[in-house]
């Protein structure tokens, strides 16, 4: 019944994304919700400019609706009011930078100290709530019996990993595809841990995303007909970080989420060496671009990053569930 539970969430998120984007897509190109392009990117990004960006939306009311759906239908949970806390708390951040981008016609939304704070509060607003719901605070060593207690030092894990996973995946989301290939991955990863670890309404969350980012994939697989905007990446990022949390599979994230840090720290390499040593490491962060830049078609590097991607999951399910 569970294991079919999670087939209908995939494809009921999978099929709103499909139905929803025909609509988002006209809808936001009529608003000149498009997207600017950074003129120091790639040449061959210019022609993306005005392609309509924020179709996050569409990702976002496809996880919330399926999750609300099936929350009902299966079994209320703490866990899912505070996934759908912070994917909608981050999400709305996302919206807001993406709307300043489009309104003012500017590569630049919020600036980095207003996204930080939204971050730092709805980091803040879950550590509350799942306390008050008596979550543990101990960490885990994957694949041992090994964990310690952080008590209050928990809450700074918690606020580093869900600002810092929001921000890593939104560094990801910079080729067609590429984002919603890759969060899919994660995502059904995590859907497979929960589900051994018998939390299932976190599992049918995971695979809510699952299908809502597979759905608007088919109009972001290149060449995109829209774009996620932070309003997607934000939230996905924030999601993927709570439910590792909630999972307790806090060290897992680096893991599963191994494009993520890779792109992350792609970007912190170039920043250090440039400003210590006046040199590029890569020709452009993140890495991503790097690869553009080397002659890679923008296809070649979006199929490669998620296959690596996947290789990262295979690794993180083996020692989450079977070591």
């Amino acid at each position: 019944m569970l294991e079919q539970g999670l087939l209908i969430t995939v494809g009921v998120a999978f099929l709103i994304s499909v139905a929803l984007s025909p609509i988002f897509i006209p809808f936001l190109r009529r608003l000149k919700f498009g997207q600017s392009i950074r003129d120091e990117g790639p040449k061959s990004h210019q022609k993306k400019s005005g392609t309509p960006t924020m179709g996050g939306i569409v990702i976002f009311i496809s996880v919330m609706i399926t999750s609300i759906i099936m929350m009902f239908k299966f079994q209320k949970s703490a866990e899912t009011y505070l996934l759908l806390l912070v994917t909608f708390g981050y999400g709305l951040i996302g919206f807001l930078d993406d709307y300043i981008k489009v309104v003012k016609k500017r590569n630049l939304g919020l600036t980095s100290k207003q996204k930080l704070i939204g971050q730092f509060i709805i980091a803040v607003a879950f550590f509350i709530i799942a306390k008050g719901q008596g979550f543990d605070t101990h960490l885990n060593i994957p694949g041992t019996e090994i964990k310690f207690d952080l008590h209050w030092a928990y809450f700074v894990l918690v606020l580093f990993m869900l600002i810092g996973a929001s921000n890593a995946v939104n560094l990801t989301d910079g080729l067609d595809g590429l984002l919603a290939g890759t969060a899919a991955i994660a995502f059904g990863a995590y859907s497979i841990i929960a589900f051994a670890h018998e939390q299932y309404t976190i599992a049918i969350f995971c695979m809510a995303v699952v299908g809502a980012v597979l759905g608007f994939l088919v109009f972001n697989a290149h060449p995109a007909k829209v774009f996620m905007g932070d309003t997607g990446s934000l939230a996905l990022g924030g999601a993927l970080a709570a439910v590792s949390i909630l999972t307790k599979t806090e060290l897992l994230l680096v893991i599963i989420g191994g494009m993520f840090v890779i792109e992350t720290l792609s970007v912190i390499i170039q920043v250090v060496s440039f400003k210590t040593r006046g040199k590029r490491v890569f020709k452009m962060s993140p890495l991503h671009h790097h690869y553009e830049l080397c002659g890679w078609s923008e296809w070649r590097v979006v199929v490669t990053f998620w296959s690596v991607g996947l290789l990262f999951a295979v690794l993180g399910i083996y020692i989450g569930v079977w070591m």
